[in-house]
């Protein structure tokens, strides 16, 4: 099959491929931008130190390469009780003001280690990013004075707040990126089904079709005529012939 008639079959079915696009991409719009509330995060910075301190506020041992490993290794542990009931309804009681219950925190916040360093972040999602600020910071500060109780260890220490007041970007796909790969989507589905329907499609419509499925020659064609054409050729006079009239008079 030509290139020509690959734009052949496009242009007979364009009607079809352009219904395609319009009704997916006006799909993906009407969802993208219905459902793509804009979320903002928010992060405070934890340090993790269990090297004890003497009465003059100096470290009693030189911080080495086993005692930092221990403590990256204490993170883990961290990062599970953070995420627990215990923690969050401590979060809810002392901060009523966020509006939020202890399901609803373990689901906003992750923890994670910064580069297998004695550094814990913790991240807070939300469609707030002063909320999210607040949120975080709270938790920060809860679980800061509630390890001492749970680990008998008071090593955790707020090394950076959010600021509620320093506004977000919101993260997360832009609704027109969803838009645009829906229209370049639907295009190429568009031109899959009108090739697959021309596929489909047994018929024999043109002289090419004819020596294709029976394998001779065309050696004539019969034109298709309308009723007009019939009606044209009935009016049309008969011409004379040349030098009739002249033999008619030498009679």
């Amino acid at each position: 099959m030509e290139i020509k008639q690959y734009l052949n079959i496009i242009k007979k079915r364009l009607w079809l491929i352009m219904l395609i696009v319009v009704v997916i991409t006006a799909a993906t719009a009407a969802y993208a931008f219905m459902t793509n509330a804009p979320k903002y995060t928010a992060t405070a910075k934890l340090v993790v130190n269990s090297t004890p301190k003497s009465s003059d506020g100096s470290t009693g041992n030189q911080l080495d390469l086993g005692t930092i490993n221990s403590n990256i290794q204490l993170i883990k542990t961290y990062q599970e009780i953070i995420k627990t009931p215990a923690i969050m309804n401590k979060v809810v009681q002392d901060h009523p003001e966020l509006g939020l219950n202890a399901t609803q925190l373990i689901n906003m916040v992750s923890v994670s280690s910064v580069n297998e360093t004695q550094v814990m972040s913790l991240t807070v999602t939300d469609g707030s990013y002063e909320r999210a600020a607040k949120t975080v910071n709270a938790i920060a500060k809860v679980f800061q004075s509630e390890v001492p109780q749970i680990m008998n260890l008071d090593n955790i220490i707020v090394l950076d707040q959010a600021d509620p007041a320093a506004g977000g970007v919101p993260i997360g796909n832009s609704p027109i990126l969803f838009v645009l790969i829906a229209l370049i989507l639907s295009v190429v589905i568009g031109i899959a089904v009108a090739f697959l329907l021309e596929y489909m499609d047994d018929s024999i419509k043109t002289e090419e079709d004819i020596r294709d499925v029976l394998g001779l020659p065309v050696l004539g064609v019969i034109a298709k005529m309308t009723e007009d054409d019939m009606t044209a050729k009935e009016h049309v006079p008969a011409k004379p012939l040349v030098g009739g009239g002249e033999r008619a008079n030498h009679t």
